[in-house]
């Protein structure tokens, strides 16, 4: 039977009874994910850990919505986007979640701020707000001076950081970081991974992929995953186990 991890508070996401399976029915079946059942409150700092293929990516494409299970029920701030068409499941990501991804993912022929400004304009906002909203973004991750360099102009530990002005720059209420540190040095992943425990003191509840044991203990709580399933939920305080 599956474990159900209960934290509490009113949960912000519900992952019921989920399953993803490849090839279902075949020989080569894989199951991604194995019957997850996980709960994760408003303003949580939760690391996702496991070895490759233990179904920690699967398991952020679907909280990300971009991906839907094969079986069972994703809750999201009390809706059920499990079963929701793409234009809806696009809606939900452009204004309820932020991603980081390891290869930061800028378009190079745009600034800094043009880049940031590109979820805002998604999202309808113009002109002059648009603009301010980018500004502040790349303020909070001390990146104002740098607003008009186009990524090729920038560290790749300047480029993270513009990544993650774009995920905060329409305010989500969830960031999920997918390896964020992964292709940086250990001194440039640490001073990321001080701006995602920033914006988490800030409110924002925050989902992290990590294989680094030293970036995983920086969350609040770690869900380690194995062949699709649960094996182990640990809390934190302040990055020490209790």
């Amino acid at each position: 039977m599956a474990a159900v991890l209960f934290i509490m508070g009113e949960p912000l996401i519900c992952i019921n009874n989920v399953y993803k399976i490849y090839n279902e029915g075949f020989e080569n079946e894989v199951r991604a994910l194995d019957g997850l059942n996980i709960r994760i409150s408003q303003g949580e700092y939760v690391a996702i850990v496991g070895a490759s293929g233990s179904g920690k990516t699967t398991l952020m494409n679907i909280l990300g919505c971009l991906d839907q299970p094969t079986y069972g029920e994703y809750v999201l701030d009390g809706e059920l986007v499990s079963a929701l068409p793409d234009r809806k499941l696009a809606r939900i990501r452009n204004r309820q979640i932020g991603f980081i991804f390891q290869g930061f993912n800028l378009l190079p022929s745009l600034n800094a701020l043009e880049n940031v400004e590109l979820p805002l304009m998604y999202q309808g906002i113009r002109g002059a707000r648009r603009r301010d909203m980018a500004e502040q973004a790349l303020e909070r991750v001390g990146l104002e001076s740098r607003a008009r360099h186009k990524p090729g102009e920038m560290s790749g530990g300047q480029q993270q950081r513009v990544a993650i002005a774009r995920a905060i720059a329409t305010n989500p209420p969830v960031i999920m970081a997918d390896e964020p540190t992964g292709n940086l040095d250990s001194r440039t992943g640490l001073h990321v991974v001080e701006i995602l425990d920033t914006l988490h003191a800030d409110g924002a509840t925050i989902l992290l992929i990590t294989h680094d044991s030293n970036v995983s203990a920086m969350a609040r709580r770690q869900i380690r995953l194995s062949d699709g399933r649960v094996v182990e939920s640990e809390e934190y305080s302040h990055g020490r186990s209790v």
